[in-house]
């Protein structure tokens, strides 16, 4: 069944309370996804040439010390990294494919979650509950995020097949639904050189964003084409570098819900994932419309 969640701030002063907006919204779709959860966070961005990295270990005594460590003297040069839970944040001024290289030979068995110069991506098994303070969700800061609450129904309960995936720099998703040609896909994505981690539908949703974006189309573009290639029924939720967007299949079976003040857009499976947030009862709410994109993003610096 599944529960998506996500939180994008107009208002740039609402910055340091993201995490704590948003943890409730997580938590209020436990019901719809209490096998493992998720969330992609965007914000404490590094400079042009640096790259952030999202690691994350299944070992909760993985030595992230002494990995980065011998990762800074592979690379042959300084890095930034942090430690939360079973994973780390790094950020470097370094080629992507060096330090995939680097990873490779120094800890084959980490995780890259995900790639850019603002995302953050963290998740695991269990209840949203304990994502969120696995992770100290309600201290984080940032311009937007996007979460999931996974009920697995195509494959094993495990943090690599929770929800979001990202298949790109800086992009991510995640999916209420169920495709029916994602094997095809798979294989032809393959063919254009997208690579895939797990058996996970939803990861095909992800690379076939990241392959028409590639190809040179825009976000909107790029969804146009989703829709005609992309069959199932679904619901998807869509984080960038600069922005999100939301978009369902064109019988818009699944259920989404919208709202827009001055101060934020938030999005939901249900209503009831909204209603912590302030000022809710004076927003603009409505469900999105089946085969229609909704985007909203800011330029980028």
């Amino acid at each position: 069944m599944c529960g998506i969640v996500g939180l994008y701030l107009k208002n740039p002063a609402l910055e340091s309370q993201l995490g704590k907006l948003f943890e409730p919204m997580l938590q209020a779709m436990t019901d719809r996804g209490p096998d493992s959860a998720g969330f992609a966070i965007y914000g404490d961005e590094v400079g042009a040439g640096w790259i952030k990295l999202t690691l994350q270990s299944t070992a909760s005594d993985f030595d992230w010390t002494a990995l980065m460590g011998a990762l800074e003297g592979a690379l042959g040069c300084s890095l930034d990294w942090f430690q939360n839970a079973n994973a780390a944040v790094l950020k470097v001024n370094a080629a992507e494919a060096a330090v995939r290289a680097a990873l490779a030979e120094l800890a084959p068995g980490l995780r890259i979650m995900s790639v850019g110069q603002s995302i953050e991506i963290l998740k695991g098994m269990g209840l949203p509950e304990e994502i969120s303070s696995r992770f100290s969700l309600a201290k984080m800061k940032g311009s937007h995020i996007i979460g999931h609450t996974r009920m697995a129904t195509e494959s094993a309960v495990t943090m690599e097949g929770s929800h979001p995936f990202s298949t790109g720099m800086d992009l991510c998703l995640v999916h209420n639904g169920s495709l029916s040609n994602h094997f095809r896909l798979r294989q032809e994505l393959r063919r254009h050189g997208i690579e895939f981690e797990t058996e996970n539908d939803t990861e095909v949703a992800a690379g076939y964003l990241t392959w028409r974006l590639r190809q040179g189309d825009n976000l909107k573009q790029a969804l146009d084409h989703a829709l005609e290639d992309l069959d199932g029924f679904y619901t998807f939720a869509i984080g960038t570098r600069d922005g999100f967007a939301v978009i369902r299949d064109p019988v818009a079976c699944k259920p989404a819900i919208l709202a827009e003040t001055d101060d934020y857009v938030a999005m939901a499976s249900e209503y009831q994932a909204l209603a912590s947030l302030p000022g809710i009862e004076n927003a603009k709410v409505w469900e999105p419309e089946p085969a229609t994109m909704y985007i909203w993003e800011r330029k980028s610096a």
